[in-house]
């Protein structure tokens, strides 16, 4: 007599086995999207911390501005 166990797992052994087809490639692409998604727009987004000026130039703003607050006595008028 055959044993039902073997007889009901073989086929579901063999179609577990198969290809599931595009789950994986699908899942790299749409991870890959995400990733590149949320890059850009940290790249994008970046520009407007600082109004858009380019990074070194704002800190050079900076500096010079600060040192002109130091070195200048004051408004007469204040």
């Amino acid at each position: 007599m055959p044993d039902i166990a073997t007889t009901v797992a073989t086929p579901l052994l063999a179609a577990a086995a198969e290809p599931q087809g595009l789950g994986g490639p699908l899942r790299i692409v749409l991870v890959v999207s995400i990733l590149g998604g949320a890059l850009l727009a940290w790249f994008l987004l970046r520009g407007y911390a600082n109004g858009g000026e380019d990074p070194a130039a704002a800190a050079k703003d900076r500096r010079t501005a600060a040192a002109r607050t130091e070195n200048d006595p004051g408004d007469a008028n204040a």
